[in-house]
């Protein structure tokens, strides 16, 4: 459709898969099998509390597998499909790799794929997942605020003087905040905080709420129950939050909202503002956090860039301009392709394809979650912190708590919360053969290394002995296993066979009624009129007549009957028209005729 982004949304229908602004197009007419949010739901389970309480503004159903994760159920091709949330991503990514390759005319393999920046380990091993689904070589995850930090920074590269940049990334679904230290080139985050689940979701949530409560109080009915209606309010409250970035007012309206009655809902800037002013005023929270955690202030932050295009309200960015002492907020990067625009600069530097930014441009990340083990009691202690610098090596020591201890668990967390149970398991090993010694007397040294990617390696050795254990962190709770993989991949391929034949199917479709409203136009022409009998001209509408007939009652043949069609009726068209020489821009035969043989086909 011409549009610079694409929606992260998938449909399934009776006859085919949509992906992106014709999967959104069509979703108040099929809502329960229209997926959208995957990313807020990635990574989690299905008995999240973030996750129980989106379920009531999701028109698809979700249920749990046996390991609780989230798996989506919809109706397509007559038939019950469960798909993960990795592959609802993967078929977003895959659309977006077939648009690369469209675009560049050669194949696509590598990727940097990014996410919010609070994402935890899980979150992130299942986009990584997701981009192997879609048959991508994922280089990178990197985080989002950070890539928007590069699209900011690629003209500054020149500039002397150490600046503190702040980017504040508020998305549809997530929202993260960054504070860098940009220097020449060299790009250090000195930390980073959010919410994985704010965005412009929710204050489309309570624009939803506000019209069903005042629907309920003019007219004395209930329509939270139609799913159909539900979504068709969630789109017009969409638009109205769009159009209230710019307008003082609107108006949404809902036809035959529930029971035939009509939704005409005037809502003004003001009112809007009101509703999500607590959701509004919260995103200052990680503001001040990071600056905190920076021992940064106000003042000493010379640009506040804005990412996301829920930085287009107002009032957002008037709480924030406000917060920073009246600062005149920085807009010159697109809101929406900042981030798109920095993963690009991200993989030139990963494959050498630019050496004025690779020699240019150095990238320090941050770890967003603290990383630790748990000690006795379940206590988290902590190794390496939140927003430490990566690549980076942190050490501590340890010792038993029981005499004449053979061997100890090493289990690794991350989170913030002072005891492991309220925080995220990415994995444990076991340490054995311990000297045969009292509680308190082995030292073991337990060390976390992690590498630029974010992968961490956690050993642990006993000093006296040297006895070692290591483990490589891969999120086995969530990581897919290697089989799990291949079969997803074998069916994101099936799935693209199938929109390609359907596409194929499409086209030819176009093709004959192109072709058959093209020959209907000639013949309203006032040569052919002229020229050609009436009964002949009659006979060939009444053919193009049954031919549109027979496609509206069959709209999802294969495309060789189609094509079939169409060289049955072009034939027998063009024999009856090619004496009449009707050769113009509109029509143009594909055969001339000499001595009532066919001799060619015209260019």
């Amino acid at each position: 459709m011409g549009n610079r982004t694409t929606p992260s949304v998938v449909a399934f229908t009776e006859t085919h898969r949509l992906i992106g602004e014709a999967a959104k197009a069509q979703i108040t007419t099929n809502p329960q099998n229209t997926v959208f949010d995957a990313k807020r739901l990635i990574g989690r389970k299905f008995h999240d509390q973030i996750v129980q309480n989106d379920l009531k503004h999701w028109p698809f159903k979700l249920v749990a597998d046996e390991h609780d994760n989230p798996i989506i159920q919809v109706q397509y091709m007559g038939e019950t499909k469960n798909f993960t949330c990795e592959q609802i991503s993967s078929m977003v990514l895959s659309k977006m790799k077939q648009t690369a390759e469209n675009y560049l005319g050669e194949k696509v393999t590598n990727a940097i794929i990014t996410v919010p920046a609070y994402f935890n380990d899980s979150q992130r091993q299942s986009t990584k997942d997701a981009g192997l689904i879609a048959g991508l070589n994922v280089l990178r995850i990197i985080n989002e605020p950070t890539a928007a930090a590069l699209a900011y920074g690629l003209d500054k590269l020149s500039q002397s003087g150490r600046r503190y940049v702040l980017i504040f990334d508020l998305g549809g679904g997530t929202f993260d905040v960054s504070l860098l230290a940009i220097e020449k080139g060299y790009f250090e985050v000195l930390a980073t905080n959010g919410d994985t689940h704010l965005g412009g979701e929710d204050f489309d949530n309570n624009l939803v709420d506000f019209c069903i409560k005042e629907f309920r109080r003019k007219y004395h009915r209930d329509p939270s129950k139609a799913q159909s209606s539900i979504r068709r309010l969630r789109s017009a409250c969409e638009r109205a939050k769009r159009i209230l970035s710019s307008e003082v007012s609107t108006t949404i309206e809902v036809e035959s909202m529930y029971d035939g009655q009509d939704l005409v809902q005037p809502i003004t800037r003001a009112k809007f503002e009101e509703l999500n002013l607590t959701l509004f005023k919260n995103t200052l929270n990680p503001v001040r956090k990071v600056l905190a955690d920076a021992n940064l202030n106000v003042r000493d932050i010379h640009d506040v860039v804005l990412v996301g295009g829920s930085t287009r309200i107002p009032k957002v960015q008037e709480l924030l301009s406000d917060f920073f002492n009246g600062k005149q907020l920085y807009n010159s990067v697109d809101q929406d392709e900042a981030v798109a625009y920095g993963a690009a600069v991200q993989g030139s530097i990963l494959i050498g394809s630019s050496k004025e930014i690779s020699t240019d441009l150095i990238l320090l990340d941050v770890v967003p979650l603290s990383l630790g083990v748990e000690t006795a009691g379940g206590v988290m202690t902590k190794i390496i912190p939140r927003n430490s610098t990566i690549p980076t090596r942190r050490m501590k020591m340890f010792t038993t708590n029981e005499d004449f201890q053979e061997e100890v668990e090493v289990q690794v967390f991350e989170g913030e919360r002072p005891f492991t149970k309220d925080n995220n398991k990415l994995a444990s090993f076991i340490l054995t053969g311990l000297p045969h010694v009292l509680k308190g007397v082995p030292h073991i040294e337990v060390t976390f290394d992690i590498d630029s990617n974010g992968i961490l390696q956690v050993t642990a050795v006993e000093n006296s002995t040297g006895t070692e254990a290591a483990i490589t962190v891969i999120n086995d709770k969530n990581h897919l296993k290697p089989e799990e993989i291949a079969k997803m991949i074998e069916d994101a391929e099936m799935f693209q066979v199938q929109d390609e034949e359907k596409q194929g199917s499409l086209k030819k479709k176009s093709e004959l009624e192109t072709y058959l409203y093209k020959v209907n136009k000639m013949l309203r022409k006032s040569e052919i009129k002229k020229s050609m009998p009436k009964e002949m001209r009659d006979a060939l509408r009444g053919e193009i007549g049954d031919i549109l007939d027979w496609i509206e009652e069959n709209p999802e043949e294969k495309g060789e009957v189609y094509e079939k069609r169409m060289r049955e009726f072009e034939r027998k068209a063009e024999l009856k028209i090619a004496p009449f020489r009707v050769f113009d821009d509109d029509f143009k035969p594909y055969m001339v005729l000499e001595n009532g043989a066919i001799i060619d086909r015209l260019d």
